[in-house]
């Protein structure tokens, strides 16, 4: 038996006995099948992508980034993916974030989930890919969620500096919330169809989502894996990932996923991905 295959069979008796160690989900009224909703949580403008990789490519290259956040409705529950730029910035119009980065947001998280007659209350799951801002802002929303977060993340946010790119007073949420905290991959229903698995290098412990969608089939949501089209055209790494030797490895796991399940990939800040996939309230499935 190969290395991989023989973590991939730890991993999955692992996530099986979690699955059992875990208490039993009441059926979710609200869907009867697998469903993903992107919903708007922001936009970022950059006067320069060169953070976003290090090899000069981008060198005084404006760009644009989406930020969306990620609904996954199971019929055991609903996950939030990522929780966007925050609430607090609508009709704000463009407000200064980080020196030559401001962030939009147009519409609010709360009001979509509201379209769908849900409450942040009334979500069982929140994940994050990892615990940048623009990921993480609109957390304390979900205050009575179970929240599934990376060990290393977290150990890494709670870092003395603050890390780049990490707002405290969003994580703060994670004092008091009920919180697992992954070592591994994880089976989020124990039936195979939500898994996050790890994928480190843009910072420690980052994660992406593999869903197995009844139509659609596998679809994997990148987190900050990549960050655009051309980054994962030419494995461009940014310049601030924590590891470049572990985002390059996390490169080649994704790669084989994406192959053996001839997977979709969704880039979530790529602008052409997020216009591709199902305008909200509509949903891919």
């Amino acid at each position: 038996m190969t290395t991989f295959a023989l973590l991939s069979r730890l991993s999955a008796m692992v996530g099986a006995a979690l699955a059992l160690a875990s208490p039993v989900l009441a059926a979710n009224a609200g869907v009867a099948a697998l469903r993903l909703y992107t919903l708007d949580c922001g936009t970022l403008s950059l006067e320069s992508l060169a953070l976003f990789e290090d090899t000069d490519a981008y060198h005084d290259t404006p760009g644009t980034m989406a930020v969306p956040c990620f609904l996954v409705r199971h019929p055991q529950g609903d996950l939030i993916w990522d929780t966007g730029l925050g609430d607090g910035l609508a009709q704000q119009g463009e407000v200064a974030v980080a020196e030559g980065i401001t962030a939009r947001v147009e519409v609010t998280l709360e009001a979509q989930l509201r379209q769908l007659d849900l409450a942040p209350s009334d979500i069982e799951f929140v994940a994050l890919s990892h615990l940048h801002f623009d990921h993480t802002s609109n957390a304390p929303l979900f205050a009575q969620s179970t929240y599934l977060v990376s060990r290393a993340g977290l150990d890494w946010a709670r870092g003395t500096p603050t890390p780049f790119g990490v707002n405290p007073d969003s994580l703060a949420v994670l004092d008091s919330a009920k919180t697992q905290l992954l070592d591994l991959d994880h089976d989020v229903f124990g039936d195979g169809s939500v898994r996050i698995l790890r994928a480190p290098g843009h910072t420690p412990g980052h994660q992406v989502l593999m869903l197995q969608l009844p139509g659609t089939g596998t679809v994997i949501l990148s987190g900050d894996l990549y960050h655009s089209r051309d980054n994962y055209r030419f494995s461009r790494v940014p310049a601030f990932n924590h590891s470049r030797a572990d985002t390059l490895a996390s490169f080649d796991r994704i790669a084989g996923l994406m192959k053996e399940h001839a997977a979709r990939l969704v880039i979530q800040h790529a602008p052409e991905d997020f216009a591709a996939l199902p305008r909200f309230p509509a949903y891919l499935e």
